[in-house]
This record gives structure tokens, sequence and C-alpha cells, in this order.
């Protein structure tokens, strides 16, 4: 085994026995994720909830803020069983203990109040400075999936991954590397490796496969109609959405675009601008640059090849969108180090 693979194994049974001794009769467990979950939030979530019930025998509540909206997590969360709710239906002071998977304490993306304290943090992104005041913290941004962390745990305390679980975890990193293409480790392999022969296929099918609405085919087309490329870069403004995994399902879609390395998409949602960013541009970390272009407006981060942000909204009409759109592609070319100029329309 990989020296790499190995440190990271050890490091996996002594952080989750630490943990799990802690969490012993400590009450009610909380488990946040970031808002809108995807599937790695959801999974890890799932996973966590699991090993917590299995070694401690205590049970614990999943919850988000936001909407879950795009039909795959949908059908995720149908067809395996996932127990979720939302963050404002519950009472936050019940809870003795409280865990952060694929998010961190005030990084804009959750709705925990950044006043309340945070136990736990599992995730597999650049390590926040509220993070290291909570006890147990375990940041590996290296990871491609924070689903691969969960399945380490499982696997150094001896837990049977059964197919409902092992479907959950599977699709959790097929989804967030695209099958192993972008931004994964040997960890991430490992654990996709040995999780694909547990699968319930049918399940699979359906997730990836899910049937939609016609308005879902709207954003596609709005998407498309404004898409502007500025050399190898192409933005596109969807305006206002009902889901905010929109803007990330319409950006993968349009980086199959022939000559385009970088994209970078725009939606308005409840009072907040929804930005998702995708690059196959080697000299370009898109969590680098989504910060930096929503400096001083809003919050966000990623990793080399994917990145996410969310900037509050004044204003949701149309004019105000547009400003903000011509404002990102200011900052995308000066961070690029390029010249503003005459876009092209992807479509005439």
């Amino acid at each position: 085994m990989n020296d790499t693979v190995s440190c990271n194994i050890a490091h996996s049974a002594e952080f989750s026995s630490a943990f799990i001794e802690g969490l012993r009769g400590k009450g009610a467990i909380l488990i946040v994720t970031h808002d809108h979950p995807d599937p790695d939030a959801l999974a890890a979530a799932f996973a966590l909830q699991h090993l917590i019930l299995l070694k401690t025998g205590q049970d614990s509540t999943i919850a988000f803020g936001g909407v879950i909206g795009r039909r795959e997590n949908l059908v995720m969360v149908r067809e395996l069983g996932l127990k979720v709710v939302s963050i404002d239906s519950l009472d936050l002071g019940a809870y003795s203990v409280v865990c952060m998977v694929d998010t961190q304490p005030g990084t804009g993306n959750n709705s925990y109040p950044v006043d309340r304290r945070v136990d736990m943090v599992i995730d597999h992104h650049p390590l926040k400075e509220l993070t290291q005041a909570c006890r147990w913290v375990d940041v590996r941004p290296e990871y491609g999936a924070s689903a691969s962390i969960l399945f380490e745990y499982l696997q150094v305390q001896d837990v049977k991954i059964a197919t409902k679980l092992a479907t959950t975890l599977f699709y959790a990193i097929k989804s967030e590397t695209e099958d192993l293409g972008r931004d994964w480790t040997k960890s991430d392999r490992d654990a996709y490796l040995k999780l694909m022969p547990l699968c319930n296929n049918r399940i699979l099918h359906e997730i990836t496969h899910p049937k939609s609405s016609r308005g879902y085919f709207k954003y596609f087309e709005t998407g498309l109609e404004n898409a502007r490329i500025y050399g190898n870069l192409l933005v596109f403004n969807l305006f206002d959405i009902d889901h905010p995994e929109i803007v990330a399902e319409i950006a993968d879609f349009l980086t199959r675009v022939e000559g385009v390395e970088i994209v970078t998409g725009l939606g308005s949602y409840q009072n907040e601008g929804i930005l998702s960013m995708r690059t196959s541009h080697l000299e370009t970390h898109a969590g680098a640059l989504m910060q930096t272009i929503i400096k001083n407006i809003g919050t966000g981060g990623g990793h080399s090849m994917v990145a996410g942000g969310q900037v509050h909204l004044a204003s949701t009409d149309h004019a105000n969108l547009v400003k903000l759109e011509v404002e990102l592609v200011r900052r995308l070319l000066e961070a690029l180090g390029r010249e503003l100029v005459e876009p092209e329309p992807l479509v005439s």
C-alpha cells in the first residue's frame, strides 16, 4: 500500500476512535451539511450518522439549510431513504454535540449560526480559521470527496458497509470526482473501487438518469442564450432560478464547449447570487480564482478544478444581475491578466 494512503488510514483510525469515545453519553447529536447539499455532503452525513449509531448506540439528526433541488439528489434521497431535515425546524439549543461535514464554521455556505459552538468538522476543503477552535478536526483538502474520508472511518472501525450505504458513498465519490476524472487522490480511487461491487446498480441508474420537468430544460436554453466567450473563458447568467444547484449543473454541461477551459456561471436564488466555476486549465486553481473575484462582495472557494460562491444581492432585478455579471467578468479577466475584450456569443 502506498505510504501516503497508509498514513491516511492510520490517521482515520486514530481520529475516528477519539471522537467515538468522546461522543459516548454526550446527549443529542446534530450533523450539519452545507446549504443545498450535494451527494458528497449527504453521503458523508449519512455515513457519520451510521458510524455513531453502531459504535455508541446514539442516534443523530442530519440538517441543512436551503433546498435539495437537483433532480439526481432528490432521487438519491428518495431511493436510498436518507432522512434529513431543515435546520430552520430545529431547536439548536437542544443539541449537546454539533458536527459539520463537507463544510466548516463561518464559510458562508451553511446556515448554522456562526456564534454557536461546533465540536467536530470533517471536510475536504481548505482549513478555515474558525475550524481550528473545534475539538475534533479532520480537514483534508487534497481529497476529492468527504465521502472518501468517511469510508476510511468505516473501514478502520470494522463497520460492515451494506448495500444502501455503499451506494450512497459510491455515488458521492463518483459525482464529486466525475468518475475519478477531477480532483481525486489514491484514497478516493481506493474507496471508489472497493465500493463499486457493493452497490445497487438499479438505484444508481435511477439516480443518474432521472426524469425532469420541462421547466428544467428552460435553464439550459437560458444558459446557452446568455453564454459569452472571452478567449478560453465562458461566462453565463441564468438570472432567477428555483434551485441553486442548477448553476453548477449548467457549468458542468458547458465545459464541453470546444476551446473553453474556464466556465463561470451566475444565478439568483432568494436574494443571493449563486456562482459556480469549472476549469480544465492547468494553471488556474478554481478555488483560488473564485476567492479572488468575490473578495469583499461574497464568500466561496473550492478545489483546483471546481469552485462555488455566494454573493448577497441588494436587488434581484434583471438590470442588477447584468451589472453583477459585468463586474464578475471584469474581475475574472483582471485576475487572469487579460484585457477586457468584446465577447462572442456561444450561439447566434
